[in-house]
């Protein structure tokens, strides 16, 4: 270990976590990546340089401008669904640097009466990434721009959500089976004081299948919380849950750290990689409609984004900026690739049941 290694492991965000686990015991996993990812002092989301071609991973919005270009575009048509309300809040959970919304802003204003009828509002806890979205969006127009802590503190009415690669940065418990038994995964300390995981206690849990030695299986609260805030909005409410994840129940490990791109050890740089699981569709489903909402789908990001006409979007963009053409198609290519996003990536619309079913999924 270098110096500046051991300086850092002395005094950022593992020496914290060791403290911790000498005077409490090992840490549930949810515990450990929400100190990791949220601390306030060495948290994974208060530096400011994570997303990007330049960070350490690049989202949809961030790949090609089609793609929030079309959720601006479906945001609009969920508008009208909802019958023209006069006032509608167009909120987005975990906004990035603000660029999918501001091009489904820019988007927007193509339905004049929609884009007038607009508030805007972003729920984001960093300050270094609200910093970001400010001057993304400085230019974008909107009549109103307002940064909230979580959804709960969005005014009431008519509320259009997007949530694009939200829930998987939301921490999980895992249980692993053996023994006839699921255990706590825990994160605890080997004698020289590095990071490991560990074992806890015996948790009564149903499983979707019988287990097998060694299966894992992953509980993310924070999904209960959210559809919670949901179903409390009063109507009408549409939402678009949007991220990596199985549509069908499956048992395995999805804990992943990446840095620069590239995939490291989940225990490796407390605080300083970006901490993530995916999200199981199948038991999100039953969770919304066990909240009373309607839900729909998930389709497939390739199949919601097809069924929103971005071969057609994507062709006008080329024909526009010839020069860019290139470049244009192969981004959409990437968003749409089954084997990567266009498949890994499901949509999820929940919302109001009195309303009709939000495009694509009619």
């Amino acid at each position: 270990m270098s110096s500046t290694e051991a300086t850092h492991a002395a005094t950022g965000l593992l020496a914290v976590l060791r403290a911790r686990i000498r005077q409490q015991g090992p840490l549930r996993l949810d515990a450990y990546m929400a100190t990791c990812l949220t601390d306030p002092v060495h948290g994974y989301w208060n530096k400011p340089h994570s997303i990007g071609a330049d960070g350490d991973f690049i989202t949809a919005p961030e790949i090609s401008q089609v793609f929030g270009e079309l959720l601006g575009l479906w945001a609009a048509t969920t508008w009208q669904g909802m019958g023209n309300p006069a006032l509608v809040r167009l909120v987005e959970l975990g906004p990035g640097r603000g660029t999918l919304m501001r091009d489904a802003l820019r988007a927007a204003a193509v339905v004049a009466p929609f884009r007038a009828a607009l508030s805007v509002h972003l729920i984001e806890k960093s300050p270094a990434l609200r910093h970001q979205q400010q001057a993304v969006l400085a230019s974008a127009g909107a009549a109103t721009l307002s940064w909230h802590e979580d959804l709960a503190e969005v005014p009431a009415g008519p509320a259009i959500v997007i949530a694009n690669e939200f829930l998987d940065a939301l921490p999980i418990r895992q249980l692993v089976f053996g023994d006839g038994v699921w255990r706590e995964r825990t994160v605890e300390l080997d004698d020289q004081g590095a990071l490991r995981f560990g074992l806890g206690a015996v948790v009564p849990f149903a499983g979707h299948a019988p287990a097998r030695p060694g299966d894992v299986t992953e509980l993310r609260g924070g999904e209960d919380v959210v559809l919670g805030e949901l179903k409390t909005r009063s109507a009408p409410l549409s939402a678009l849950l949007i991220d990596y994840g199985p549509a069908a129940p499956a048992y395995g490990d999805t804990l992943q750290a990446v840095r620069h791109h590239a995939y490291v050890p989940p225990l490796s740089d407390p605080g300083d990689v970006d901490l993530t699981a995916h999200v199981r569709f199948a038991t999100l489903l039953d969770k919304a409609r066990a909240a009373g909402l309607a839900a729909h789908g998930p389709l497939t990001q390739a199949e919601f984004l097809g069924r929103l006409g971005i071969i057609e979007r994507a062709s006008r963009l080329m024909a526009a900026n010839p020069g860019e053409a290139g470049r244009i198609e192969a981004a959409v290519q990437r968003l749409l690739m089954p084997t990567g996003m266009g498949g890994q990536i499901k949509v999820l619309a929940v919302g109001s049941p009195q309303l009709p079913s939000p495009a694509p999924f009619a």
